[in-house]
């Protein structure tokens, strides 16, 4: 069992840990709030219960679990906001990365959409679903191999609708930041229309390498 009670600040991606996320590079600036551990299950962290709640399936939506589901949404987007301060909340245009789901599928998901709206009701955030995907993908870690940037960002298509009056600094904010492919399609396509804009990475938690377990090696002989 890891730690037992999910983080209330966020963290920057720096060189120690930029690693563990191959498509990032210097220029982005990305921050997490928890750690989560893959194959581990829900009773390993509490990372790894919100989250896995947080990403429960569309088709469990009518289910007894599916409370835990709605319980995540709010317990991600409590986090954030203690996190992030009122001025952060109010200089910032929240862009939250589409689902694997285009809009229109039935198992379209608009969990980061309820999580943004929900850290601070009043006065409301500036939220927009500005990157849009244009055909629903089988989820990236359901695939034998992960799409790099350029495959998602072929995927992507920006609502000009939306574009207007943004605010300088925009937040694009995923759920978790694995390899940071789906972070680096979002940030190209749009300081493709936003030249002007600086574009920052909000995790709810970074995926970690599993740890090793070296307490059943014995020390090699001299």
């Amino acid at each position: 069992m890891s730690d037992d009670t999910f983080p209330r600040r966020l963290t920057r991606i720096d060189a120690l840990v930029r690693p563990d996320h191959g498509y990032l590079t210097e220029e982005d600036h990305c921050y997490f709030i928890g750690e989560y551990t893959a194959r581990r299950g829900f009773a390993y962290s509490a990372s790894n219960n919100l989250l896995l709640n947080f990403k429960k399936g569309m088709d469990r939506r009518g289910r007894p679990e599916w409370r835990y589901k709605t319980k995540a949404i709010q317990e991600a987007a409590s986090a954030f906001r203690a996190a992030l301060a009122d001025g952060d909340l109010d200089q910032l245009t929240f862009v939250p990365i589409p689902p694997s789901k285009a809009k229109g599928d039935p198992l379209y998901d608009d969990r980061l959409v309820q999580m943004l709206h929900s850290i601070r009701p009043t006065p409301p955030l500036d939220v927009r679903e500005l990157v849009v995907q244009t055909e629903s993908v089988v989820p990236a870690h359901e695939r034998d191999e992960r799409p790099g940037p350029r495959d998602i960002e072929a995927l992507y298509r920006i609502d000009n609708t939306l574009l207007e009056r943004c605010r300088q600094t925009v937040a694009v904010v995923d759920d978790m930041l694995t390899t940071g492919a789906h972070f680096r399609a979002a940030k190209s396509v749009i300081v493709r229309e936003l030249v002007e804009a600086t574009v920052v990475g909000l995790f709810l938690v970074r995926r970690v390498p599993d740890t090793v377990d070296l307490n059943g090696f014995e020390d090699d002989e001299a």
